[in-house]
């Protein structure tokens, strides 16, 4: 059947993870780009951590309080029992809970992540097969060149002008497709003036052409 992909910002929201060896320090990497408040809690905490800058690491063992107003929490301890009593915890607060290898105790998972510039990619094989998310996740990653994030930049910098300037949804559609196909066939990037340009003279195209 697999799992619906929910994208939400995460942004300065409450993540506490409970552990702090390799298994933990893989999640809270993949976090951290995005910017929530990772609180990382275990009698032991791997030193590479700190490299992940404004993290809270407090090194003791868990307690029950802990969870208390967090938006997510990752259970990824050694101990199967503490993993289990936490996912029990985050059921009765409504809290999301991902116990590390054990999805009979997740109420979400971690995707194969591609992650660059405004580009996330989530892919899941809904833990039936884990060598090809990862073949997926190097396929998306070689995809995910320069020209192509750079034409992601160039649609992102001048939608709010074609949103402005072109009446209809249609018109919007097709401007954006045009952009899109123009910068993937360009040998170089347009600048500014040759953008402008070219939005300029397909809109007048559209209005000849209603």
């Amino acid at each position: 059947m697999g799992y619906f992909p929910f994208f939400m910002d995460i942004s300065g929201r409450s993540c506490v993870i409970v552990g702090g060896g390799t298994v933990a320090l893989r999640k809270a990497e993949k976090l951290y780009p995005f910017s929530p408040q990772i609180t990382v809690i275990a009698p032991e905490i791997a030193p590479e951590f700190s490299l992940l800058k404004g993290l809270r690491l407090e090194v003791r063992p868990f307690r029950d309080f802990d969870i208390a107003g967090a938006f997510l929490v990752i259970a990824a301890t050694d101990d199967p029992a503490v993993n289990e009593r936490i996912y029990h915890l985050c059921r009765q607060r409504q809290i999301l809970v991902n116990s590390v290898d054990d999805p009979a105790h997740c109420t979400f998972y971690f995707p194969a992540l591609v992650h660059q510039d405004d580009i996330t990619v989530g892919i899941s094989t809904a833990g039936t097969s884990p060598v090809m998310a990862r073949y997926l996740r190097q396929q998306t990653e070689a995809l995910l060149d320069r020209d192509l994030l750079g034409t992601a930049a160039v649609l992102k910098k001048w939608r709010p002008y074609v949103k402005a300037h072109f009446e209809t949804a249609a018109q919007r559609l097709n401007a954006m497709d045009a952009l899109m196909e123009h910068c993937l066939a360009s040998e170089e990037l347009p600048d500014d003036a040759a953008t402008l340009l070219f939005l300029e003279e397909l809109y007048e195209t559209d209005n000849r052409n209603p």
